[in-house]
């Protein structure tokens, strides 16, 4: 019989071998895993269907734009999937119990800790700030996960994650809690790379609640309401005794009562791989004994002028602080496209100036352009390749430009447009042969603006663009007159 690759050699020389295996390669999606530390070409397990699990907010407080990043970098990832032809099964988590304010199992539980600041219950928290949440993601354009699954609606889930690991010999019982004995997990730091040597000695002993742990490391997968949280408000019943769920178990028992054992992708912030994500793998695993993720995707910090972004430090910027400022919601997710997700992005107000800057020239770009007449071509498809190498979106950001600066009379640059459209989510499409309107109020506006110019008044000239800028708009003097964006 023969090979392949006997067939291909007799029909392709070697050059042209090599640019086929090179056009195949890119074509793919290839996504860095963090379990390995390399890029892999992406290969679900059921082709083409994909299981999608990302680590949605603990709705105790405001969702900022640090938190935004995460989730316009998810629903990049998202998109990007479902032009590759997959067919993706969204699933998120919302944390409205268990998550306490260190991740290590120490502290109050934060929807506690929230509801006693702002004199609400812990239900109306949790309801209050989930709907914050959705708000939030809805101005940038983020697309709604398949599933939501609020960690109260699946206690039921949890309690039977647990039963397996009882039955397998994982856990033990203190006063306070049921813990999860890391001891007995082979390779507990395999996603961390930590040895478990420098885990125990980043747990400050002081403040552990639970003397009884027999392990510094161990983590808790229900929490008793007893001694510090005897005054808990969420509390449900389970084999063990009365209580509530720690925060680790909810994400490994929601995702796979939703996606299998085996899920082709999990994502989250940096900061959950050396404690929740590497929690999630021992448990899960130890219950199933079967691998939990192939794909782990994590998503590095917004900092705010070099800071972390912090209450105490006034730098905790939400997505209507940007709207009051007279900001484009858009404008900021196009701000993200600007950065690698792997990379760490800072802002300052002048950045995101500048990104609006941008999207208000791609605007002004294609109002002049024809509706789409065909089929997407070279540009889309550079611009695929540079999404699917491992996200690249700033790579594919300069292939917009490059369409949009493209002088080729007869080149259906519209076709490209729209489908690069679907992955940046910046509503470009909507623009396309779209001309200006100008509400007559602007227009009033306008003409004030240049009888002042005119007449050497500045200081009202410069008010008035302001006051227009307010609404919406920008002149931008020219010796043909006021030009309006």
């Amino acid at each position: 019989m023969t090979s392949y690759r006997q067939n291909n050699c007799n029909k392709y020389n070697l050059k042209e071998i090599a640019t086929l295996t090179l056009a195949m390669t890119t074509s793919m999606l290839r996504l860095y895993n963090t379990l390995t530390r390399s890029i892999e070409v992406f290969e679900p397990i059921s082709p083409p269907k994909v299981g999608l699990y990302t680590c949605g907010p603990t709705v105790y407080d405001y969702t900022h734009i640090g938190h935004l990043r995460k989730y316009i970098n998810d629903d990049l990832l998202k998109r990007v999937l479902i032009a590759n032809d997959y067919q993706v099964k969204h699933v998120m988590n919302i944390t409205d119990v268990g998550h306490l304010v260190s991740d290590a199992d120490e502290g109050d539980d934060k929807l506690e800790k929230g509801a006693k600041e702002r004199n609400m219950s812990v239900w109306e928290v949790a309801k209050f700030f989930t709907d914050y949440f959705f708000k939030s993601i809805h101005l940038v354009n983020i697309q709604r996960p398949d599933i939501v699954a609020l960690a109260t609606e699946h206690i039921t889930e949890q309690i039977k994650l647990i039963e397996k690991l009882e039955k397998k010999g994982f856990i033990y019982q203190t006063e306070e809690a049921i813990y999860f004995d890391v001891s007995k997990f082979s390779d507990y730091t395999r996603l961390s790379r930590q040895s478990l040597k420098d885990k125990a000695v980043g747990v400050r002993e002081e403040v552990r609640v639970d003397r009884q742990k027999k392990n510094p490391v161990d983590f808790a997968l229900w929490f008793f309401t007893v001694g510090h949280f005897a005054d808990h408000t969420m509390r449900w019943s389970s084999p063990w005794g009365e209580g509530f769920p720690g925060w680790h178990i909810e994400c490994s028992a929601m995702s796979m009562a939703y996606l299998g054992d085996t899920l082709d992708i999990h994502t989250g912030g940096i900061d959950h791989i050396p404690v929740h994500h590497t929690n999630e793998i021992a448990q899960s695993e130890a219950a199933t004994g079967k691998k939990f993720v192939n794909f782990w995707v994590h998503h590095n910090f917004l900092v705010v002028n070099g800071e972390k972004m912090s209450k105490s430090k006034k730098n905790f910027y939400t997505i209507e602080d940007l709207i009051k400022k007279g900001f484009d919601p858009l404008a900021f997710r196009y701000l993200i496209l600007t950065a690698h997700y792997r990379d760490k992005l800072n802002f300052t107000w002048e950045s995101l100036q500048g990104a609006s800057n941008a999207l208000n020239n791609l605007k002004e770009e294609i109002r002049a352009w024809e509706k789409p007449k065909g089929s997407a071509g070279k540009f889309w498809q550079k611009f695929l390749e540079s999404a699917n190498n491992d996200l690249n979106m700033p790579q594919a950001v300069a292939v917009l430009w490059e369409l949009i600066h493209n002088t080729d009379p007869d080149y259906d640059k519209s076709a490209d447009l729209v489908e690069m459209d679907k992955i940046l989510g910046l509503g470009l499409a909507d623009y396309i042969g779209k001309p200006l309107q100008i509400p007559a109020n602007v227009l009033k506006l306008i003409k004030e603006r240049e009888n002042a110019r005119k007449s050497g008044d500045f200081a009202k000239s410069d008010a008035l663009r302001k006051e227009i800028k307010k609404l919406g708009y920008d002149v931008e003097d020219t010796p043909d007159g006021p030009k309006i964006k």
